[in-house]
């Protein structure tokens, strides 16, 4: 593809700017050897955007998200904001571009790199070759469902309300998305709830078994209470695919699954919404980590999930396949050479830095097309 393509890029806070910058490498190199071309805006968000601006994201901001054609995610999250009220939160940045943007699909990968074995916590035959992806509703739920607050009883006691809500088009809108990327998979999705004592689990199981029996017989379904979801992610996760779920449950069991890859500086994500008329869809792209302020300014952060999320962005954004594979394979590779950032050190390999394990993903990038 030669079309320039509009590219924003909010690096947030902590290590946010610092493995956006190896991002920053890969892109170059693309720009000069793939043809690869964008016009790319860069924005604060979160701890940042309010230090400068008062706010964790500005109304200026979200309208250059919607006219992205992607939108590259650091992190955010900086203790230096733990006072103010959950509206001025660095985190209300993540959230407010997921609802504006309508996100509400969000993939969550799960795939353990040969090298990586020994990272796992789990004996290495548990994990060998997993490769799971979990679709996770991200815009409805308990998260953003009304009621919620936290109110002053008679008696002077507190309550702390929210609401888990769910209709059949949230539902069915991210169903389809788990059983597209089934159909490209190995062809299973796994619908997740807790129909037993929720009913708004019993109206999810209902809603994504009767569209599976509409439009997709084809793909095998099967349905699994989230607390043995979470067993069974332990015990044998090489028995899933796609896992498909709401959001509270999707938020915990993809934190669990990236665990068994081995470190969270790994994982990459993608939050997708609607295919418009036009053909377009807004997407957003983040490693699943957070901020890691501990560890900000020292050179020591994983870049490696922000590079993957990148290639997430090739792939379902700008339709280069070929790139998203050309990077996972240099991940691969640098990996398989031995190069470890602090987060999944072992004994016997080479500790890097941020900017070095960086500058192995471009050399990599070189060695695989010479």
């Amino acid at each position: 593809m030669t079309d320039t393509r509009k590219l924003l890029v909010l690096p947030g806070d902590g290590i946010g700017p610092e493995v956006m910058r190896e991002v920053a490498k890969v892109v170059t190199w693309l720009t000069a050897h793939r043809g690869l071309k964008l016009d790319i805006a860069e924005e604060l968000v979160g701890g940042a955007s309010l230090a400068k601006h008062g706010v964790p994201i500005r109304d200026e901001v979200i309208a250059l998200a919607k006219e992205a054609d992607a939108v590259l995610f650091g992190s955010v999250g900086d203790p230096a904001w733990s006072h103010v009220g959950f509206d001025k939160r660095p985190e209300v940045a993540i959230l407010r571009l997921r609802q504006e943007l309508e996100l509400f699909a969000n993939l969550r990968p799960a795939k353990v790199f040969d090298a990586l074995l020994d990272a796992s916590t789990l004996k290495p035959d548990v994990v060998r070759g997993l490769d799971i992806m979990i679709v996770r509703e991200t815009v409805g739920g308990i998260y953003f469902g009304e009621p919620r607050g936290i109110e002053t009883l008679p008696d002077g006691s507190r309550r702390g309300v929210n609401t888990e809500v769910y209709t059949t088009a949230e539902i069915e809108r991210v169903a389809r998305g788990a059983f597209d990327l089934a159909r490209v998979r190995d062809n299973r999705v796994c619908s997740v709830e807790k129909c037993n004592v929720m009913e708004s689990g019993l109206l999810w199981k209902q809603v994504v078994t009767d569209l599976h029996a509409r439009d997709y017989a084809d793909v095998e379904l099967s349905h699994m209470l989230a607390d043995n979801c979470a067993m069974q992610l332990v015990r044998n996760p090489r028995q899933f695919d796609v896992l498909v779920t709401g959001n509270l449950f999707g938020d915990l069991l993809s934190d669990l699954a990236s665990m068994l890859t081995g470190s969270l500086g790994m994982l990459p994500s993608a939050t997708l919404g609607a295919v418009q008329e036009s053909g377009k869809r807004h997407a957003l792209y983040e490693p699943i980590h957070g901020s890691a302020p501990d560890i900000a300014g020292q050179g020591i952060a994983n870049p490696l999930a922000q590079i993957l999320s990148f290639a997430m962005l090739l792939r379902y954004s700008f339709g280069r396949e070929d790139d998203a594979v050309l990077i996972e394979t240099a991940v691969s590779n640098v990996l398989a050479s031995g190069f470890r950032t602090a987060d999944i050190m072992s004994e016997g390999m080479a500790r890097v830095s941020t900017a070095v394990m960086g500058d192995a993903v471009v050399q990599e990038l070189r060695k695989l097309t010479d």
